[in-house]
């Protein structure tokens, strides 16, 4: 009787060590992770999120469940049992040499996850919740998905979307163009995004001025630029210390099954920013709401990780 092979995943857990770490700038650190494993690590490409498990003194990597239930496991377990986990974009994959690169913003140590960032040493080991390159469907944890015909693009964030821009930037074609704003700790930070021939790019630190202020005052003066005739319309208000920010259009109505858009817009990072830009895009130039992704990655003022 021949065995019944199990079904894959969309998703699935891969056991990996650090090789390199590299400082890009003063804010963005490039872990290289290495394992035999990597060699089935799927890459869908641009925003693609994945979670890195961290081990910590109370909590190690073997205590994490790995099965189709992952979280519901995870949920019941005692918090202090638990390994934390953060979410990432692939930043470079290397199937060859079971390679892939994930960066990490390095800041202050307010919790487990930027206590790791600060003292990881080569050989250290995380779990990686990626796609598995075997399954043959869209394993899901990609969020920019424009309409094939799209004029313009904006891409806006702050230095935690910062690798998915620099990867969206490196996967579009050349001939593709838009506007980037960027946000980041430290102006010496604005080096980390890659060129692109058809994109402006305006990246700034903060040093001195106002979290924030830098991406709603560019925004403001190139959204009516790139969308001219736009109508307005009602956007929904989203209450984003209850309700997570995070709207997507990818059904019929929106996101990659539009046929065309004169601007596709990209717009994830700190929540209260991104509620601010939704707001004005949608409601105030008249951006189409079926071609915008708003992404709420953090909270200011919210424990890391809560």
């Amino acid at each position: 009787m021949s065995a019944v092979t199990a079904p894959v995943r969309p998703h699935r857990f891969f056991r990996a060590r650090v090789a390199r770490i590299t400082d890009l700038t003063p804010s963005f650190r490039r872990f290289t992770f290495v394992g035999d494993d990597l060699a089935l690590y799927g890459d869908p490409g641009f925003d693609q999120r994945i979670k890195v498990v961290f081990p910590t003194e109370a909590a190690g990597l073997d205590a994490m469940p790995t099965g189709e239930d992952w979280y519901a496991e995870y949920r019941a377990m005692p918090e202090s049992a638990r390994p934390p986990f953060r979410t990432y974009t692939t930043r470079g994959v290397r199937r060859e040499e079971t390679e892939v690169d994930v960066d990490m913003v390095s800041h202050a140590i307010l919790g487990p996850a930027s206590a790791w960032i600060a003292s990881a040493r080569p050989g250290d080991e995380v779990l990686l919740l990626a796609p598995d390159a075997r399954y043959e469907g869209e394993p899901g944890g990609l969020d920019f998905v424009p309409p094939a015909a799209t004029g313009e693009h904006l891409l806006v964030g702050d230095e935690t979307a910062a690798p998915a821009i620099a990867r969206i930037l490196e996967q579009l074609p050349r001939e593709a163009t838009g506007v980037v704003v960027l946000e980041v700790p430290d102006e010496r930070d604005c080096a980390y995004l890659p060129h692109h021939p058809g994109f402006r790019i305006y990246a700034a630190g903060r040093e001195g001025s106002e979290r924030h202020e830098h991406l709603t005052r560019v925004v403001a003066a190139h959204a009516p630029i790139l969308c001219p005739d736009g109508t307005g319309s009602d956007v929904e208000e989203i209450d984003v210390d209850r309700d997570p920010l995070w709207e997507v259009p990818r059904s019929a109505k929106g996101g990659a099954a539009l046929k065309s858009a004169p601007l596709y817009a990209w717009i994830a990072g700190e929540s209260i920013a991104v509620t601010t830009l939704r707001r004005h895009l949608v409601k105030e130039i008249g951006v189409d709401r079926r071609a915008v992704a708003f992404m709420g990655y953090w909270r200011q003022g919210r424990a890391e990780g809560s």
